[in-house]
């Protein structure tokens, strides 16, 4: 009989604290085998007890035992970091990911992370303001090109009174995330996916832009994803804040013409197409070739870009899956089910952009993944474990485009 899964749970100071026992207790249900360790403002919110109650073990709250007669305390975070085969820290202050990001260690959390070789899931919770703030993010980009997890807070109101992303993310989600870090399925292997992501640039002249608000999270997440799950991934992606995943190859771009450029110089590498980019539909016929002043009105004549989803599909080597994304006010069904005809795509990722926290320049979002038989509804979630979720069809689609053939 194979040894259950070994946690080790990492528990920050914050209002979000609590709901680090229910996570406790549901990998616990998953099979898996936790142990804690709490930084002194966690305690504030929480008892240690809680913890050693739900787990059967000892909570980790010092690198200075008190209590022992010998000097092994001073290594339980040795030991425990040796013990673990996945690390996950939920909730994750501002506080902690900036002492992981720089290595300190002056505790027992962040001393068994600098002591531990095993994947890292990382969960924040925190004000609107400090996950948005540059220091956040540059740390944030720090641990994520070490290849650890990140699971994006949520939306909605916060303990401060204030409104926005900051919420820890629900417990199923930090909960896959630990699975897939400890023991990432590999049905991908063998695959080579092109992802598009990001919002293009339109030039209206060498200042100026016609844009959009996509912030790349969609794509960047299944980027991410695909990795973890074996997959060869090649991302082309416009103009955006985020950090490619690690070992991806990154094309970046800045307008719809140089996507499609971008696009059919690779697919002849690729399995399996992903358009999860917002690429504008129109581009200024004349761009200016000095700033525009505002010494009058302005009209701008516009024509339209590349259809490159078109594009892809028509010149696609046999057997490359394509799969699009629209982005619609609302999950209309029809119409996303009349773009995947008239595009030829294998499936469409109906994106829907209406509701207030959810599709552009948000964490979370809710879709519909669509082919011309079947329909799958993808509930409001992270983008993280949307992506997953679009990720498990492609082994379906391939199946039925195999059959097909």
């Amino acid at each position: 009989m194979s040894k259950p899964l070994h946690v080790l749970l990492g528990v920050c100071g914050g209002i979000a604290a609590y709901k680090s026992a229910e996570l406790a207790r549901e990998l616990q249900r998953q099979g898996a085998e936790v142990r804690v360790m709490m930084t002194r403002a966690a305690q504030e919110f929480i008892q240690p007890l809680t913890f050693a109650s739900l787990t059967g073990h000892k909570v980790f709250t010092s690198l200075w035992d008190t209590s022992a007669t010998t000097d092994s305390a001073v290594i339980e975070h040795i030991a425990e970091a040796q013990w673990a085969d996945v690390l996950v820290i939920a909730p994750a202050t501002a506080h902690t990911l900036a002492k992981l990001a720089h290595g300190l260690a002056d505790d027992f959390l962040s001393a068994a992370y600098l002591a531990s070789t095993v994947p890292v899931v990382l969960a924040p919770a925190m004000n609107v303001n400090m996950w948005n703030h540059a220091a956040t993010r540059a740390n944030l980009s720090v641990l994520e090109q070490r290849g650890h997890r990140i699971v994006a807070p949520g939306s909605g109101y916060l303990a401060c009174g204030m409104t926005g992303d900051g919420r820890l993310a629900d417990t199923e989600t930090i909960v896959r995330a630990v699975l897939d870090q400890a023991n990432p399925p590999r049905d991908l292997a063998g695959e080579t996916i092109l992802i598009t992501a990001g919002g293009t640039r339109e030039p209206i002249d060498p200042v100026r832009f016609l844009g959009n608000r996509s912030s790349g999270r969609m794509g960047y997440a299944l980027a991410a994803a695909a990795e973890r799950r074996g997959a060869r991934v090649i991302l082309v992606s416009a103009a955006t804040a985020l950090t490619p995943p690690p070992r991806c190859e990154f094309l970046p771009i800045e307008t719809a013409e140089d996507m499609h450029a971008a696009v059919l110089y690779r697919l002849p590498e690729a399995t399996v197409v992903i358009k999860a980019a917002a690429v504008a539909d129109f581009r200024v016929r004349q761009v200016a070739s000095t700033k525009l002043h505002r010494d009058a009105p302005l009209t701008l004549e516009l024509e339209p870009t590349e259809d490159i989803v078109h594009s892809v599909v028509e010149q696609r080597r046999p057997g490359t899956l394509v799969i699009a994304f629209a982005a619609e006010m609302g999950l209309d069904v029809v119409r996303a089910r009349q773009k995947l005809r008239g595009k030829g795509a294998d499936a469409i990722v109906l994106n829907d952009i209406s509701r207030e926290g959810i599709g552009f320049d948000s964490d979370r979002n809710a879709a519909v993944f669509l082919t011309e038989e079947a329909e799958v509804r993808f509930a409001e979630s992270s983008k993280e474990e949307i992506a997953l979720q679009i990720l498990d069809q492609i082994p379906a689609l391939r199946s039925h485009h195999l059959l097909e053939q």
